[in-house]
Parts: C-alpha cells; structure tokens; sequence
C-alpha cells in the first residue's frame, strides 16, 4: 500500500484526484464542527448520544452527532436509500428495467435513490430531535439569550432543516469524492467519520495517562490497541479469501482462426456480501427499540422490552446472528444468479471441469455459493460479539474504548481501506494504459 501511494503522488493526474479526495474530505471534517443554532451543547448531549443505537451513528459521523452539529445525521440517509433501491430493483420490475437500462437508467435510480435521501433524512431529523428534546438541550432563543424565547415549532423546523441540510451536503460531497476523487466517497466518509471518533477517544485516554499516571489505563491501551491490529489482520484475512471455481472453454475454429481453448476461473469471495447483512441485522434489531425508547420512553412495555428484547438483553445476539444469517444468503441471492452464469458459461462454449454444462453446472454453483456463504455469515456473526467480548475481557471498557471501533465500523474500516488501495491502483494502471496507448 506504502509503495502505491508512492507511485500515485509521481503520477499528476492521480494525484490531484488524491488532493481532491482530501480537500473535499476535509470540507466534510468541518461540517462536523459548526455548531447547530437552537442546540445547547453539554457533556449532557454528548453523554446521552454516545451510547446504545445513537452511538453507533455518533461514530460513523465521528462525533458529529453528540456535538450537534451541521453533519449530525450523516451520510447515513444516503447508505439506506441506496440499499432499499438496490434492493427494489429485484423485486419490482420498472426499478429492474432501469437498473438494466446503462447509463440512461442508472441516472434516473440515482435521482430515485436522492429523494429517498430526502425522506430519510426528514424522518431521522425528527428522531434525533426527540432525542435532543428528550436531553432537555434543545435551546429556544435562536437569536440569543438577550431575546424572547421562541415557540417550540419554529426551533423544531429549524433546527431540523439544518439537519437535513446537511445530511443532503454530505450526499453531494460523498457524489463530488466518487466522480473527481478516489474510491467510493460515501464509504469513505464513513471510514473518515470512525477513525475520527477512534482517535479522539484515544487522544483522551492518553491525555488521562500522561495527567494522572500510567495506572490510569495504559494496560488497557496497550492491550485494545494489541488485540484491534489481531482483529483488523483477521478481517482482512478471511476478506482476501476466495474461493476460484475453475471453467474450461473448448476450442472452436471460426474460419481461418482458432478460439478458446483457455482455462479461467470464477472467484467467489468468502464475505462476497461485505458489512451489509451486519448492517441490516443490526438496523433491524435495534430500530424498534430506538422507536419506542423515542416516542413512548418511560412506558411500562418500554421497559419491559429494553430489559428482555432490546440491545443489552441476553436475546439480542441470538436475534442478531439469525438476521446476520438471513441478510447473507438473501444479499448472495440478489449479487450472484447460478442459473445465470450456467448459461453464460455454457453459450461460450466453457464448462466446469467434471460437471455438465447447463442445469448440472447451476445447481453445482448453488451449492458451492450456500456453503461459502455460510461460512462467511459466519465471519459476519464472530465478528459481531467476539470483538465486545475480547474488549471487555482486556478492560478496554473501563476507560471509554469499547464503543470506540463496533463491530461494525471494525469491519468498514478495513473494507474501505483495501477498496481505497484496489481503486488505487486501478487508477495507475489506467494512466499506465493510456500512456502505453499514446
């Protein structure tokens, strides 16, 4: 990795997409600092929305959300639209004509996916107002304390049109990293948002070493930072991992010529789906407690469910692992059609060494894809709660640093960072190409 960010700050034209990833990177760092009007910032706020479900978003916008600031939702509106339609064009057909469409249809459900955005980002603005409400720091002289107080309403409206503002500044600055940048923007932001949070987290638990002695949580420094690199090589392990189904094609004379005769494989990755099924998992078992906790908190059933169904009850991680199971296979079904591929293969003249071509080959590639999607669901579920449990075990979580990297953003973290490296050098070996071409 060292020695391509070498060769992409030689070449000038990859370079300057580097330098515009980390100017518009750096433009989004500092929506995560402006302040929102009509929002009293305390070590109240902050403590109240960086636990639980809250906290999860908090970290993937690198604190923006305890601070109350600009960029407070996120570019999370933007993941769950693009997910839902992605999801729809499988199951109604004139999203799936669009989606097959090329560039024209592809357009037209990037404007669907935006007004998603947009709906998304209200309701969640009205969410994370309740909470704010809820933490007694919604601030109701606007135009400072030296005015009258202003009705409730207005400080809603306001505050959540700034909300989603800047929810929908963040979608167009993640589109500005994918057209003139390097890699995915929106999974980058998201990448930046965690280490942001890690590392303030981390910066604190120095500064209270270095102030009140090494007593005071070096151990258990040492031992998180220890026990992430074990974890980060582990991901990065099994996400590396494929396994390669190997297709011979017969040779065929077209008229003076020969054709095929080669031999190729199919790479099919262990965690193909990547971090989605975790996301949806969680999403899925975690919203109904946001929702209740937001609109009806201090019920009886509220209770009763936050203490044996929600995050912190003993059957939570078995909810968890069935969603993270079910999310697996249904994400593989929607990525990769056997009967699909069978067919290809077969009008190409190819066929699996030891299989017959046509339906042999697809229920062949079934069963191959269910087993390693088995396997990577797996991964998936280990690395929902063993990370919890290794953090808890070294004490990471007596001095703050066991929300610092979920289980979640431990596994963005290193996606984003191997798909920043592979777009990378994708990027070189393209200006390699065109200079050979010239």
């Amino acid at each position: 990795m060292i020695q391509t960010f070498k060769n992409a700050f030689k070449s000038k034209e990859v370079r300057n997409k580097i330098l515009m990833t980390l100017l518009l990177v750096a433009i989004y760092r500092l929506g995560s600092f402006i302040p929102i009007p009509g929002l009293t910032i305390s070590t109240e706020l902050k403590d109240t929305l960086s636990s639980g479900f809250f906290g999860v978003m908090s970290a993937i916008t690198g604190g923006a959300l305890a601070n109350g600031t600009l960029f407070a939702i996120g570019i999370s509106p933007y993941i769950n639209a693009s997910i839902i339609v992605q999801l729809l064009t499988v199951a109604i057909p004139p999203l799936e004509r669009l989606a097959r469409q090329g560039d024209e249809g592809r357009k037209k459900l990037t404007k669907i996916t935006r007004f998603a955005t947009l709906i998304l980002a209200t309701v969640q603005a009205v969410g994370i107002l309740f909470a704010y409400q809820g933490a007694g720091i919604l601030n109701y002289h606007l135009f400072g304390t030296g005015n009258d107080p202003v009705p409730e309403w207005i400080v809603f409206i306001f505050v959540a049109l700034i909300l989603v503002a800047g929810a929908c500044l963040c979608m167009w600055i993640g589109e500005r990293i994918t057209e003139y940048g390097i890699s995915n923007g929106m999974s980058l932001l998201i990448f930046v948002g965690i280490l942001a949070t890690a590392g303030q987290q981390i910066i604190q638990v120095i500064s209270s070493i270095i102030e009140n002695g090494w007593t005071s949580g070096g151990w258990e420094l040492l031992g998180f930072l220890g026990m992430t690199i074990i974890i980060f090589a582990f991901i990065v392990l099994v996400d590396k991992a494929e396994r390669k189904i190997t297709v011979q094609y017969a040779k065929q004379i077209k008229g003076n010529k020969m054709y095929g005769g080669q031999s190729t494989n199919i790479p099919i990755r262990v965690n193909g789906s990547g971090v989605l099924p975790l996301i949806f998992a969680f999403a899925l078992t975690s919203f109904p407690e946001l929702l209740f906790n937001t609109f009806w908190a201090g019920q009886y059933w509220v209770t009763w469910y936050t203490a044996y169904l929600g995050t912190q009850s003993y059957v939570y991680p078995v909810m968890l692992t069935l969603f993270i199971f079910l999310f697996a296979f249904f994400y593989q079904q929607v990525q990769f059609n056997p009967v699909e591929v069978s067919k290809n293969i077969q009008n190409n003249g190819g066929f699996i060494p030891g299989i017959r071509p046509g339906q042999p080959t697809a229920e062949y590639l079934t069963k191959v894809i269910q087993r390693i999607t088995f396997y990577g669901a797996l991964f998936l579920a280990i690395i929902a709660f063993v990370p919890t449990i290794l953090f808890r075990a070294i004490g990471a979580d007596t001095i703050g640093l066991l929300n610092t990297f979920s289980a979640t953003g431990m596994l963005i973290v290193v996606s984003v960072a191997l798909e920043f490296d592979k777009a990378l050098e994708q990027q070189l070996m393209m200006k390699y190409y065109k200079g050979f071409l010239k």
